[in-house]
C-alpha cells in the first residue's frame, strides 16, 4: 500500500519543556528536528486515552447530556470517559465500566467499532469506540463521578441525525457511533430485503 519510506517524514525530538503536570494530562512543548534539517517547535498534549460506547435499546440510542466548559454549551454525547491507570489494557472492561456509571446499563456484546486519535497533530489522546445493542439495567450501578451531572435520553437515529444538525451533536466520538449506528440499520435492511 505505502510504496515509499514514511521514516523520513520522522521528526526527532531535540529538547522537551515540561509545561503542565495535571491529572488529566500533561503538556510539553518539543524541539524537534524537521525532516529538511530545521528545527521546528510542537507543543504536546499527552493524555491516557478513553473509552466510548454507543448503546442501542431496540430502535433507540442512549445518550447522556451535560455542559462541557471547554465549548460552554451542553451537548449529547454517548457514554464516555478517560482511562484510568491501568486500564489500557482492558479498554473493553473500561468502557463497561463508564456505560454503567453513567446509564445505570450493561451489555456482554461489546463490539469495537474502531480507536481512534482524537486529534493527532497535538494530542495523544486516542479512544475506544464501542457498539452495542444488547443492553441490561443494572440493579444497583456504580455511582457517577463527584463532578458529573448528566441527563440521559433515548433518541432515535433521525432524531441523532437531527440534533447533530443543530450542534446538539457535536463530537466527534458520538457522530462516528451514529454513523456506524446507520450502516448497521441499513445492512438489516438489506439482509431482511
Amino acid at each position: 500500500m505505502l510504496d515509499f519510506d514514511t521514516k523520513k517524514f520522522e521528526e526527532k525530538t531535540l529538547s522537551r519543556e515540561k509545561i503542565f503536570d495535571g491529572k488529566i494530562f500533561q503538556v510539553v512543548r518539543d524541539k524537534v528536528s524537521l525532516p529538511d534539517g530545521n528545527t521546528g517547535f510542537r507543543e504536546l498534549v499527552f493524555h491516557n486515552g478513553g473509552v466510548a460506547v454507543a448503546p442501542v435499546i431496540g430502535d433507540k440510542m442512549l445518550l447522556v447530556g451535560q455542559y462541557r466548559k471547554a465549548i460552554e454549551q451542553f451537548i449529547y454525547e454517548i457514554p464516555a470517559g478517560k482511562l484510568e491507570l491501568g486500564e489500557n489494557s482492558d479498554t473493553k472492561a473500561a468502557a463497561l465500566r463508564e456505560l454503567e456509571e453513567e446509564t445505570g446499563y450493561s451489555t456482554k456484546n461489546l463490539i469495537e467499532i474502531a480507536p481512534f486519535y482524537v486529534s493527532p497533530g497535538c494530542t495523544s489522546e486516542i479512544t475506544y469506540l464501542y457498539f452495542s445493542s444488547e443492553l441490561e439495567k443494572v440493579d444497583n450501578p456504580r455511582p457517577q463521578d463527584d463532578d458529573e451531572f448528566l441527563e440521559s435520553i433515548f433518541v432515535t437515529l433521525d432524531e441523532a441525525k437531527k440534533l447533530t444538525r443543530e450542534h446538539k451533536i457535536s463530537d466527534a466520538k458520538t457522530i462516528m457511533a451514529i454513523q456506524y449506528w446507520e450502516i448497521q440499520q441499513l445492512k438489516a435492511g438489506e439482509s431482511n430485503a
